[in-house]
């Protein structure tokens, strides 16, 4: 499927999708409380089959996170962004980890890395960094390391 055929294919799906093209994939925008539902379709809708998450990753804007997951389709050959804007001071979503497997891990490391909580998620741990550095969330810019004076 093409972008431009992929594009009429979400709209239609999803009329309160935001689009934006200009790169290799679509980019489609959606609220936090969208995501579940809004994967769900893409992963299971015949004409689409996205079945393969092969990234998930979060940014940092200082004003809001926003979390960030690449869909592909090992049928179909096409991917999608679906991004999705959280509140920097309470970032939460919903795991994605029962659709995708490859999530778990993931999502650990945006947790640990961001402070993102993932509702749902069945072993929301800290999975690189050692015991102690809970909820610093190392790559936050508000994050200050005290030994390098780090400071974005």
């Amino acid at each position: 499927m093409t972008n431009d055929e992929l594009k009429i294919e979400l709209t239609t799906l999803f009329p309160t999708m935001q689009i934006e093209e200009g790169g290799e994939w679509l980019n489609g925008f959606i609220e936090p409380l969208e995501l579940l539902s809004v994967i769900h379709e893409l992963k299971n809708n015949i004409n689409l089959k996205f079945d393969y998450l092969f990234c998930l990753t979060c940014v940092d804007f200082k004003s809001h996170l926003t979390m960030v997951y690449h869909l592909s389709s090992t049928t179909f050959h096409h991917s999608v962004v679906i991004k999705s804007k959280l509140d920097i001071a309470n970032p939460q979503i919903e795991t994605l980890s029962n659709l995708y497997r490859t999530a778990e891990f993931h999502e650990r490391e945006v947790y640990e890395m961001f402070g993102v909580n993932f509702l749902n998620h069945p072993d929301l741990r800290l999975l690189i960094l050692p015991d102690g550095w809970e909820g610093k969330n190392p790559m936050r810019k508000d994050f200050e390391d005290p030994i390098n004076m780090i400071k974005l």
